[in-house]
């Protein structure tokens, strides 16, 4: 009897052993992720500037709190005495009146203060005709029920302000403004020249600094070279 492989050559036993065994390896043999699906050292730089910038965004938050409210102004303590004589001298001068806008800031009341130096630009203007429409952005900012800013009014002083407002005049809202006026000085400006930030500057001394300081970015950088941080902890 002739060779079965002789007469169908199509029939290559080996092969087919091949084939099944290669099948059987590659089953077992575990596939590598591909090489971009790994953090590679471009994607580790991204992270790692990723919390260098939220690092610095907190720092800026830190920097904007109380402790700070005066060292941008440079005020010698000989000036910031000044503001403790008198609340008018405080408001008089730019920087005392940026120092107490700052401070109410931190108390959510700076309101107060907006709608005060709203009506001081009011009351400046040269013609009627400018009136009317500072008179109502005022109005609607400030004294009408839930307006965005509305400040602490009495009934009456508000009900007189908004009978006046269709035909606006320079002392259209005098009665609210002194009102406000009086609130400040008799509650929020003893409570400034009690904090530490004003205390400080008068003593002469620097405002406290947040405890995270800034470090430049090349140091940072250089601070964190041969360490191999656990990214997948993020």
């Amino acid at each position: 009897m002739e060779n079965p492989l002789l007469l169908f050559p199509q029939l290559n036993i080996s092969a087919s052993k091949d084939k099944s065994y290669y099948k059987v390896m590659k089953s077992t043999i575990k596939e590598e992720p591909p090489k971009s699906s790994k953090p590679g050292a471009k994607q580790k730089r991204n992270r790692l500037s990723l919390l260098l910038q939220k690092s610095e965004f907190h720092e800026s938050d830190q920097l904007g709190k109380p402790g700070n409210l005066t060292k941008a102004a440079s005020v010698s303590p000989e000036e910031a005495v000044k503001w403790g004589e008198s609340f008018d001298k405080l408001l008089s001068e730019k920087a005392g009146l940026d120092a107490f806008t700052k401070f109410l800031k931190t108390e959510f009341s700076e309101e107060n203060i907006e709608f005060w130096i709203a009506c001081e630009d009011y009351k400046k203007s040269k013609t009627a005709r400018e009136l009317l429409p500072k008179a109502k952005t005022i109005y609607e900012t400030f004294i009408q029920k839930d307006a965005p800013k509305e400040v602490n009014l009495d009934f009456h002083t508000k009900e007189v302000t908004s009978q006046n407002i269709e035909q606006p005049v320079i002392t259209t809202f005098d009665a609210a403004q002194n009102t406000v006026y009086r609130l400040m000085e008799q509650d929020s400006y003893p409570r400034f020249l009690r904090s530490d930030p004003y205390v400080n500057l008068v003593k002469g001394r620097n405002p406290s600094r947040p405890t995270l300081r800034r470090r430049s970015r090349s140091f940072t950088v250089n601070d964190f070279q041969g360490v191999r941080p656990d990214f997948t902890v993020w």
